[in-house]
């Protein structure tokens, strides 16, 4: 397992110490301070939850629109013709269209974040599904991005909707946005995603679902959040 030798590392390190646990408002103040990066590094939250990640009746997946954003563009694609063509582009869809995304997604272009599509367009846009289903970008019912409410999916993706679901070990990583957007607005993204979290519970989850809550910046050392405070 690689280790962290670098001095800025041991020295942010070192600045908790003192303090093992910290409330939410402390621990994401303290992300910011020892943040030492030369680019704007983005804070990630790691939930481990009660979960069992071997059952299917305990999946935990949803989705979240952030008060503030993740502090960068989105940049949204979709495949759609006629009216909701023009809606998709009003709705401010960075690239429109059908045949000719497919052929510049089979050639290899993926400069974009999500794809939406209409769902009478799913069974072409499956000729692209070994691409883009293991990246996460094929458009999905379940997730909202297969709609024929196409301009909407389209507006809340770029006002900063995201997606969460659990790993193979019972972890959810999300990521809250940037260090520059500073520890109010982070701590504000933080609650509305816990609460959206929270919500997904499983019904068949018992006992505490956030066992253990941990942020840190792309370079910096993880901080411990105090779960049972919320």
């Amino acid at each position: 397992m690689a280790k962290h030798l670098g001095k800025k590392y041991v020295k942010a390190h070192e600045a908790l110490r003192e303090k093992r646990v910290f409330s939410l408002q402390e621990g994401v103040a303290k992300v910011i301070e020892v943040a030492y990066a030369r680019f704007d590094e983005s804070v990630d939250v790691n939930i481990n939850l009660g979960i069992d990640p071997s059952k299917g009746d305990q999946v935990v997946r949803g989705s979240v629109l952030l008060p503030h954003g993740v502090g960068k563009k989105v940049r949204v694609i979709a495949f759609a013709k006629g009216d909701y063509a023009l809606a998709a582009e009003k709705a401010g869809a960075d690239e429109v269209g059908v045949e000719d995304l497919l052929a510049r997604i089979e050639s290899g272009w993926m400069e974009f974040d999500y794809a939406v599509a209409t769902p009478d367009l799913m069974g072409i846009v499956g000729r692209v599904a070994k691409i883009l289903g293991p990246r996460g970008l094929l458009p999905n019912k379940k997730n909202g991005t297969v709609t024929f409410e196409i301009a909407e999916a389209i507006s809340e993706l770029k006002r900063g909707r995201l997606f969460f679901k659990n790993d193979k070990n019972g972890i959810v990583h999300f990521c809250i946005g940037k260090v520059s957007q500073g520890a109010e607005k982070l701590s504000d993204n933080v609650r509305i995603f816990l609460r959206s979290l929270a919500a997904s519970k499983p019904a068949t989850s018992k006992g505490q679902f956030m066992r253990r809550i941990t942020i840190s910046s792309t370079m910096g050392p993880g901080i411990k959040i105090n779960a049972e405070e919320l």
